[in-house]
């Protein structure tokens, strides 16, 4: 008898007392969670702001210089001697906002100042900006000041990577150079602006991400510059009035920002209290790694948000609480009776005594209403018993059976679809590869192992054939390059499979390295214009499938002597930008009939030759990538199929699209 009593009430307290709290729990959970990747996306968000503002930077002071070198007004200052040159260069130096500006002639350039990469460019007649690190002696060569600036003493910071060092002399300048040619000497203009110290630069990028919540207090955020692990610019504090300049960032952020070059979006300790922070590798002209940079913003405000959220619900639920269970336990008394009947009439049956009833429980109520249909039907249940577990055991059976055929004809189409592509692909690999039957890896093995060994016999002497020998390391770099072109075509999977962003244009002559000799084989002519167009975004080893496809079915299609004609260039379609690829010949086009078939599968014109699954399969990858491929048939003779891409989407398109 206790025991029903208990169970009813368990039952009945059981949605309240317990689901109740486990789903509040488990929604708190999910929406902390949420929360968390919420206040991550943020911070990326806010880091990318940071990242552009530090491009507009480079591109700015690259463009100022530029604009200088191009003026009339520098030409005719130099014909004025040096002394007006170092003037009018002085003068523009503080309006470009540079901390350095000077000219020097190709001749009078240093070994050291040569090996500067933007140098480097701008004597190779190209304009280069890019993040640099000045050792204390070159910034003391540009100017002492610099070097003073620079310069910061290095404060002992708890998590750090241990150093001996107890100074930061080098510094990070946006390092700029343009090739100039005043009055016939040929040198570069050279200019670049340091960033240790530099307050306005950090404080700048802190007010354009952080600016609009800094009077409501949501997020107090701040930025950083690291030159490696130490803050050389900075607006996080020790105290009031004191940055944190000479701090350093701890060592699993050095870790996994600047050894391993990733970036850090994650809740990070900074200098004396945690931060929502993202921390973003800064790479120089080498290449290398030299710094960070970090936007991030106070963790507490958003953790005493959550705390507030949590003790609110948990309250509620209490309150929920205290007034529902006395009123379940009340109503719960009316119905222990004839439920403990009930109890015992199923336990009963369950035990395999399907003649057990309820009989009358002296209620007129729904729950007397529920046991003369529960008794009724066990009767039914009774006489059903026998036939549906024979039903069930036929039932199960044909299931099993049904389960495992649609399994194996699941697989069977799965292998038969990839050896249709597979198909496919061999066939156009096969079309590729009658060009370049001869040209295997030994033979240019040897014949560049033999012309370098000549190039050591003959010494100084080579450069009577030096001419010669050049042409041979470019026709064996030729047939290395067709090689590898081919290999990437027929084994992509060696050579990465994912989606990335291509251009058109760079993928187009990768295509045409493939189907050369198919082109020269039909002697035809290649009208290609290209113009300017948008990345998109696709696995480039299934558009390169495509394109060598649609190039070597308009070959066929022309016959000897044939006109190819290849498009690139910008386009929109419903509303969306993107780019597109059309490939066109000079054959008989498609008939009439067969425009709207041209793409089903195993539909062919080639009987005997092809499966009739290059386009339908090139239709399926284009629009697996959500573009769109068409084919059509030109105004004067030939056909013309045109494949189009939407455009990549930028972060700064994004985010003017999220405030528009």
């Amino acid at each position: 008898m206790k025991s029903i009593r208990l169970r009813l009430l368990f039952l009945a307290l059981l949605p309240l007392v317990v689901l109740l709290p486990l789903l509040l729990g488990i929604g708190m959970n999910r929406w902390s969670t949420s929360y968390d990747t919420l206040l991550n996306s943020k911070v990326e968000s806010d880091l990318r702001i940071a990242e552009q503002y530090l491009q507009r930077i480079l591109t700015n002071t690259g463009n100022g210089v530029q604009g200088l070198a191009k003026s009339a007004e520098i030409i005719v200052q130099a014909r004025d001697g040096p002394t007006v040159l170092a003037g009018f260069l002085t003068s523009h130096r503080k309006d470009l906002g540079l901390d350095f500006l000077y000219f020097k002639a190709t001749q009078d350039l240093s070994k050291d100042s040569r090996e500067w990469p933007v140098i480097q460019a701008a004597i190779n007649g190209i304009s280069r900006t890019e993040i640099d690190i000045f050792s204390g002696a070159d910034l003391s060569q540009l100017s002492p000041k610099l070097a003073q600036q620079a310069s910061i003493p290095l404060v002992a910071t708890e998590a750090a990577v241990p150093t001996d060092r107890n100074v930061e002399d080098r510094g990070m300048v946006v390092h700029t150079a343009t090739p100039l040619n005043l009055n016939g000497v040929k040198g570069v203009l050279v200019g670049g602006t340091l960033l240790n110290r530099n307050l306005d630069f950090i404080d700048t990028i802190n007010d354009l991400v952080y600016l609009s919540s800094s009077s409501t207090g949501s997020r107090q955020g701040t930025a950083t510059l690291f030159l490696e692990d130490v803050r050389i610019s900075t607006n996080v504090r020790l105290f009031e009035d004191v940055r944190a300049l000479g701090t350093r960032v701890s060592a699993i952020v050095r870790n996994t920002v600047l050894d391993q070059g990733q970036t850090w979006l994650d809740r990070a300790f900074v200098v004396n209290d945690w931060y929502i922070s993202g921390y973003l590798p800064i790479t120089d002209s080498f290449g290398t790694r030299a710094g960070m940079l970090y936007v991030g913003f106070r963790e507490a405000p958003f953790k005493a948000t959550k705390r507030a959220a949590y003790m609110s619900i948990f309250a509620g639920l209490l309150l929920v609480l205290a007034l529902s269970v006395p009123l379940f336990l009340r109503m719960a008394r009316g119905i222990f009776k004839p439920l403990e009947s009930m109890t015992k009439t199923m336990k009963q049956v369950e035990d395999g005594d399907l003649t057990a009833r309820i009989g009358e429980t002296g209620t007129q109520d729904e729950i007397g209403q529920v046991a003369l249909h529960l008794d009724t039907l066990l009767d039914q249940v009774q006489e059903r018993d026998h036939a549906l577990r024979s039903w069930a055991d036929e039932l199960n059976e044909r299931v099993d059976q049904r389960t495992a055929e649609l399994k194996q004809a699941n697989k069977k189409l799965e292998e038969t679809f990839q050896q249709l592509v597979m198909s496919e692909k061999l066939a156009s690999i096969g079309e590729v590869t009658a060009g370049v039957a001869h040209e295997i890896n030994n033979p240019v093995a040897v014949i560049q192992g033999n012309v370098d060994v000549m190039r050591e016999i003959l010494a100084e002497k080579s450069q009577m054939v030096q001419t010669e020998l050049s042409l041979i390391d470019q026709q064996v770099h030729r047939i290395d390059t067709i090689v590898g072109k081919l290999l990437q075509f027929a084994r992509p999977s060696e050579y990465g499979t994912f989606d990335e962003n291509v251009d058109l244009n760079l993928l187009l002559e990768d295509c045409l390295v493939l189907v050369d000799h198919v082109i020269k084989k039909e002697n035809c002519t290649i009208d290609k214009k290209v113009n300017s167009s948008r990345p998109v975004h696709i696995n480039p080893g299934e558009l390169q499938q495509v394109i060598v496809n649609l190039i070597i079915n308009a070959t066929q299609a022309m016959g000897p002597d044939g006109i190819l004609t290849l498009r690139v260039g910008s386009k929109t379609h419903n509303g969306q930008s993107g780019s597109y690829l059309s490939v066109g010949d000079s054959g008989p086009g498609i008939p009439a009939s067969n425009l709207s078939s041209v793409f089903d599968p195993f539909f062919t014109t080639k009987l005997g030759e092809g499966t009739g699954l290059g386009l339908s399969i090139s239709q399926t990858l284009i629009q697996r990538a959500g573009g769109i491929i068409i084919a059509s048939n030109k105004p004067d003779s030939g056909a013309l199929f045109m494949v189009w891409l939407p455009e990549v989407i930028t972060m700064a398109q994004e985010i003017s699209q999220a405030g528009e």
